[in-house]
């Protein structure tokens, strides 16, 4: 398999940091609130890149020799 269960936690958590800042940008509903133009987005920011991470992370060749054997 392409992914182990590593890169499947840190996608799940990429996407629950995308969907709380969504939610908490939701929640404070204006345009000029500080969570809704500071807090969410960064949120959301790390989110995504939380999921690149996840995608493009590969245990290094001594862990996963040391798994196979």
């Amino acid at each position: 398999m392409v992914f182990t269960k590593r890169n499947y936690l840190l996608l799940v958590l990429g996407l629950v940091m995308i969907v709380a800042g969504y939610v908490i940008m939701r929640m404070e509903n204006e345009v000029d609130g500080f969570i809704s133009l500071y807090v969410a987005p960064l949120l959301l920011l790390a989110g995504y890149l939380e999921i690149i991470y996840a995608i493009l992370w590969r245990p290094s060749k001594e862990v996963a020799e040391e798994t196979a054997a």
